[in-house]
């Protein structure tokens, strides 16, 4: 049986609090993505751009804020770690990519999770395993496919 402990921390200050997912919609996202078995514990944190940026710049050397951010720090028997979501470039990427911005936060919230389990898109087959994944648990949740750009109307 998947269990998991969530902490959700609402810090970003510069967005609609209105356009963010509450926590329940994020813990069915996040134990959907736990694997069979599992437990987990995980704390999504809601950063602003400023803090999304300082966050990718320290940990990738990328000094721009980015949608999603995994900190895994379990053991192997375990899921545990943290998650910085970046609510700014989640809405920018969701209307970018004509998507609905509750679509592409649980597809952000399922990656950073299968993240925390191992799960990487390093080279094509990784990638080729992960977004396969990534498309099951979020068909599942009666989510498209999140590879597939919606096409202009």
């Amino acid at each position: 049986m998947r269990k998991l402990a969530l902490v959700v921390q609402f810090a970003a200050q510069d967005v609609a609090a209105e356009n963010l997912p509450g926590r329940e919609r994020f813990r069915a996202w996040a134990k959907a993505a736990l694997s069979e078995a599992r437990r987990g514990e995980v704390t999504i944190r809601l950063v602003s751009a400023e803090e999304g940026r300082q966050l990718n710049l320290q940990y990738r050397g990328r000094d721009y804020p980015t949608n999603v951010l995994s900190f895994p720090y379990g053991l192997p028997s375990e899921i545990a770690g943290d998650l910085a979501l970046c609510p700014a470039v989640v809405e920018r990427e969701a209307v970018e990519q004509k998507k609905s911005l509750e679509a592409h936060y649980a597809h952000l919230t399922v990656h950073g999770v299968l993240h925390l389990q191992g799960y990487n898109h390093e080279n094509v087959a990784e990638a080729e395993i992960m977004e396969t994944r990534e498309r099951e648990i979020l068909e599942a949740l009666g989510f498209p496919d999140p590879y597939c750009l919606a096409e202009s109307s």
